[in-house]
């Protein structure tokens, strides 16, 4: 089956910001690309800048997503080049008729060897793995040295957890009215979050970090800091009581912690869903606005189409390195994802190569925004460490600010308001491209207000986003 082109839209859709989206619209002039080119595995096209040799742009669209490279100077990823690219493809994919140059073929094969090599790691666990399972005394030995091992960081982090408490119950019986942003208090939380990460509990000390953060900077917030401490106590004492908990209990504290699960680990281990997935919505944040080198997050989420499973695909990436892949909402891939281990889990990591452009001949429906606030709240108990929640909800309307509410909303079928965490550009943005009626909006919910991913209209299954928040 011949790949089917991106449209405009969804092209544009996968643009850091407006100015290169804006840019990107200039550059679709044919005469700026002295040759174009395309097939099932990748496009490529050279486009004349200011110097005198052409940018080598690329796209590698064999893995049902796209992976852009270009040879231009720019940090941001994709570039202008690589849209305007995709753009021309849309426009007229006749026009790609030059002949793969060795450029193309010369960054596909490392490519492939790059995914070949991932592939004999997992593979060397997994026979590593099985050759402890053929050497039983071998594989105790090894299993009793690797307890001994986590036995010895558990017992490092909880030292540091019960520190942790101590000094908490010290905040609190001073009170949380006598802080301000300049007190000592807040200065020793500073010290109290380095030697978390000295006990090797460092999401720990980023939490503290955080909550103290919130002193003095709105009305409300000694409520604020109260429900954010009491969340640090709760993570707290599941760190010091670990071996008393469930192994799924077990696995979420040690991630709330900051004790990452290896890959390696979930690609052997985690448990395996294979079904079509389509992009309910991408969101791509900038962690660290103090380094020149930009540490970007994005969040990729899916639902199942035969399994309504919902998974978070969880990327980053420094130093505008770009993502190993690209996601555009939408977009629907015959996959195998494997899972993290937890109490409800929905993070996950792409354990297959994917099917593009695959359309279920039957699914069933997402659940109605009734039972989406249940899920919600019983996801929202199982793990109260999560910053944020998936929330999907039906025939809901977007809702301006007003005298009373300074914040827009969004009012469901059942009468119920929701407020938004959304920029006013974008609200307008929805508003506008929705004329005011009802969608299906999807979003994360942070326990006061839904951050809107996408709103589309129509057959909730498979359609086309109406809007998506630009990122």
């Amino acid at each position: 089956m011949s790949r089917i082109p991106l449209t405009a839209g969804q092209v544009l859709g996968l643009s850091p910001d407006d100015a290169s989206s804006k840019a990107a619209k200039g550059l679709t002039s044919p005469n700026k690309w002295p040759s174009l080119g395309a097939n099932e595995e990748a496009v490529w096209g050279e486009c004349q800048g200011s110097g005198s040799k052409p940018y080598q742009t690329q796209v590698d669209v064999s893995n049902g997503g796209t992976t852009f490279k270009c040879s231009c100077p720019s940090r941001k990823f994709p570039c202008k080049h690589g849209l305007a690219l995709l753009l021309l493809q849309a426009q007229d994919a006749s026009r790609f008729t030059a002949p793969q140059p060795a450029w193309v073929t010369e960054w596909l094969q490392s490519r492939r060897e790059r995914a070949e090599k991932k592939e004999a790691k997992v593979a060397e666990v997994i026979a590593a793995k099985e050759a402890q399972a053929a050497d039983p005394v071998g594989a105790a030995k090894a299993t009793e040295k690797e307890q001994k091992k986590e036995q010895q960081r558990w017992k490092q982090m909880q030292a540091g957890a019960q520190e942790l408490s101590l000094w908490l119950n010290d905040v609190l019986r001073q009170g949380l009215a006598s802080l301000s942003a300049h007190d000592a208090t807040c200065d020793q939380a500073q010290n109290m979050a380095a030697r978390m990460v000295d006990a090797k509990v460092p999401a720990l000390g980023q939490r503290l970090t955080q909550a103290m953060a919130l002193v003095g900077q709105s009305r409300n917030w000694p409520e604020q800091l109260l429900a954010e401490l009491g969340s640090l106590q709760l993570l707290v004492d599941a760190v010091m009581r670990i071996q008393d908990l469930p192994a799924n209990v077990q696995a979420e504290v040690r991630q709330a912690a900051g004790w990452a699960i290896d890959k390696e680990t979930v690609l052997t281990e985690g448990e395996a869903v294979t079904d079509v997935w389509q992009v309910l919505g991408v969101m791509t944040l900038e962690r660290d606005n103090n380094s020149y080198q930009r540490l970007l997050e994005r969040r990729v989420w899916m639902r199942g189409l035969h399994s309504q499973r919902l998974a978070l695909l969880l990327d980053f990436s420094f130093g505008g390195q770009g993502f190993a892949q690209t996601w555009h909402t939408e977009q629907g891939v015959g996959a195998t994802l494997r899972f993290y281990p937890g109490i409800a889990p929905v993070r996950a990591l792409l354990a297959s190569e994917v099917q593009a452009n695959t359309a279920p001949s039957t699914t069933s429906s997402p659940p109605a925004s009734s039972t989406a606030w249940h899920e919600l709240a019983a996801r929202m108990s199982a793990n109260p460490w999560s910053s944020s929640w998936p929330l999907q909800l039906e025939q809901a309307r977007l809702l301006p600010p007003d005298d009373k509410q300074k914040v827009w909303r969004i009012c469901t079928k059942e009468e119920q308001l929701v407020p938004l965490a959304l920029a006013e550009a974008d609200a307008w943005q929805w508003l506008a491209q929705t004329t005011g009626q009802a969608m299906t909006v999807f979003g994360e919910w942070d326990g006061q207000r839904l951050h809107p991913y996408t709103a589309w209209s129509g057959d909730a299954q498979w359609s086309a986003s109406t809007w998506a928040e630009s990122n």
